[in-house]
């Protein structure tokens, strides 16, 4: 053992300093010595903690050393007795000479009590310490010893089988050393790649819709319009089943319960069913009626191809429902290669549809819709497939119960307000850039479609968080110091992210603003509202991260009502700027309205009292949602 000279026995020489005495390697002195001391402290001892029935183990050694302490509640002054193990290991435990200034004791019998269980379970080696009741470390010699399944996970034994619990005495495991951040970086990077196509192949399949049609009827162009934002606008709103789904499934797997997953899936597969027949019905017989209050009496011309493209599409609203929580499942299971297959494939289909259909048969938008619904079809049984390839079944649904429900409204609820608080702030937005004039509106217009392009790649971050972030804080396998460093690459790459997509989003409308239009006035428009664009874009990719590990801790009233104050902060900024300062000002407000959501997230999670340092933040008590 290393010793301090300086200040250990000072009265013998140098060369005999720190030396074990003879008289210490006598047993019954060191028997008495341990007598005299459980005598000593025989009230606070017994006022503690209970008395270990296990005798010292025969033929003892120790040596006075003085120690370096860990924890100010210790004396620095300790005795080291070497125990040996059944197995041939070599045992330490140090026993202050003093109590606990928190008034648990270590007495030298607790302490060999303590070490005694554990070394008599033979388990691969792992180091341990002796620590004081009160939580810090000891700064005692370390233990290297296969812990017993009987202790909990402080390393205090709660119902050995004759082994009760060491008095005043635990043994706790070191902090695990962080992982290699770019290791884990590069983890993300493969599930978050392929997470990405998946985002970009929905705005894709309109994209295609729009460039084919574009070649044909001006009319039948002007309709894609809002048919489109009625079909995606409607299947957003249901995306609080895609998040309640990887939310469930991923917390069921992280605490190594499967059949409870199973249980998950095919009870929101009958959910999504069952949704997906009431939009059909609904798309039947109301949409006619919704898109005339939509477009307007003075473009009613625009309404029946807009109808016959929404009430075909209308026919894979179950499938599209369903293969979105499939989709979400195989993500909740850390899966992002499976469903983006499957999106490759539909959106492949969708694109020699519409060349088939409306390039060689002339049939405009009606071939289109029947294109996308076959390419929807073909993605929700392919995400089915994928599902049953890694050991779940999506068939036979099951029917949740009343309490079930509940579960399912407690989790969907507040991310329903979370999503219904962003699509209104970004129609308030549309509105009051619409009230300033038809050039004001055509630059928002080109701007915001660029920057919903560009923060679609934020999203797989945020589904990243989903799916790792809850077997690490609330799982079996609890880790916090990991579950921090996970969220710290994904910040680090949501920065990188959102700097490369400022720089990219910018200079698109800056250098090259002519592929969008050719009107100057639209165009100066546009660079007026460069500068808070970038400033609000950078920011995305990371608040994303934030509340996809917000989402992940199912910290989702904290999340609902934090967002529904931004969307309050945003709005009254919309009001105030939008009025004086025209289309910047409005831009300035969407800027605001992002590093809101990001300081509010950011505050929440760093706090000493969160999800992320907090062990017991996710008492029964306390994760209990309330949704309103």
């Amino acid at each position: 053992e290393r010793t301090d000279t300086s200040t250990c026995r000072p009265h013998v020489p140098d060369s005999r300093r720190c030396q074990v005495p003879p008289t210490y390697e006598c047993p019954l002195v060191l028997l008495s010595l341990c007598l005299v001391r459980v005598s000593m402290e025989l009230r606070g001892f017994l006022g503690s903690s209970r008395r270990s029935p296990l005798p010292l183990p025969p033929r003892p050694r120790s040596q006075l050393i003085r120690s370096a302490p860990k924890c100010h509640h210790l004396p620095a002054l300790l005795v080291t007795p070497r125990l040996p193990s059944p197995t041939g290991a070599t045992l330490r435990v140090g026993t202050p000479i003093s109590t606990c200034a928190n008034g648990a004791c270590f007495s030298a019998a607790a302490a060999v009590a303590a070490v005694a269980a554990v070394a008599a379970v033979a388990a691969p080696p792992s180091r341990w310490r002796v620590v004081c009741a009160c939580g810090a470390g000891s700064g005692a010699p370390e233990e290297t010893r296969g812990p017993s399944p009987d202790l909990d996970r402080e390393g205090m034994n709660r119902g050995a089988p004759g082994v009760p619990g060491a008095p005043g005495v635990s043994l706790r495991e070191p902090a695990v050393e962080s992982p290699n951040i770019w290791r884990q970086m590069k983890e993300i990077a493969v599930f978050a790649g392929p997470a990405a196509g998946l985002w970009v192949c929905v705005p894709l399949m309109s994209l295609i819709d729009t460039m084919v049609i574009g070649q044909g009827s001006s009319l039948e162009l002007a309709a894609l319009g809002p048919s489109t934002v009625f079909c995606d606008s409607l299947c957003y709103v249901f995306m609080f089943l895609s998040i309640a789904t990887s939310n469930m499934v991923a917390t069921s797997l992280a605490k190594k319960d499967r059949s409870l997953a199973q249980r998950q899936i095919s009870m929101l597969l009958f959910v999504a069913f069952i949704c997906g027949l009431g939009m059909f019905l609904f798309t039947k017989f109301l949409s006619t009626r919704m898109l005339t209050a939509f477009i307007g009496l003075e473009n009613v011309h625009m309404v029946p191809a807009a109808s016959t493209y929404v009430q075909i599409r209308g026919f894979a609203w179950p499938a599209v429902l369903v293969g979105m929580v499939a989709q979400s499942a195989s993500l909740g299971m850390k899966d992002s290669l499976g469903p983006l297959k499957a999106l490759a494939v539909a959106s492949a289909v969708n694109g020699f549809g519409d060349i088939l259909l409306c390039c060689v048969f002339n049939y405009g938008i009606t071939g289109a819709a029947w294109a996308t619904m076959l390419s929807q079809i073909i993605a929700a049984f392919m995400m089915v497939q994928t599902l049953n390839k890694t050991g779940f079944t999506a068939l036979p649904v099951s029917v949740p119960s009343p309490k079930e429900l509940v579960q399912i409204y407690e989790i969907a609820a507040p991310v329903f307000v979370t999503m219904t608080s962003k699509v209104v702030f970004y129609s308030l937005l549309t509105y009051f850039a619409t009230s300033m004039g038809t050039i004001t509106v055509a630059a928002h217009q080109v701007m915001i479609n660029v920057y919903c392009m560009c923060t679609v790649w934020g999203e797989p971050l945020s589904q990243t968080a989903q799916s790792f972030m809850p077997e690490l804080m609330h799982g079996a396998n609890q880790n916090l110091e990991k579950a921090r460093t996970l969220l710290q690459s994904l910040i680090i790459i949501g920065a990188l992210t959102g700097l490369t997509l400022g720089v990219i989003g910018t200079s698109v409308p800056w250098f090259l603003p002519y592929i969008f239009t050719t009107d100057n006035l639209v165009i100066g428009e546009m660079h007026k509202v460069l500068l808070p664009y970038f400033i609000g874009l950078m920011v995305t990719p990371s608040t994303h991260c934030l509340e996809g590990t917000l989402m992940a801790g199912r910290d989702l009233k904290f999340l609902s009502s934090s967002m529904l104050t931004c969307l309050c902060f945003g709005s009254l900024l919309l009001l105030v700027c939008g009025r004086s300062f025209g289309l910047p000002g409005c831009w300035w407000a969407l800027s605001g309205f992002q590093w809101a959501r990001f300081s509010a997230a950011s505050l929440r999670l760093t706090s000493p009292h969160g999800m992320l340092y907090n062990k017991k933040f996710y008492h029964q008590d306390l994760i209990k949602v309330k949704a309103t």
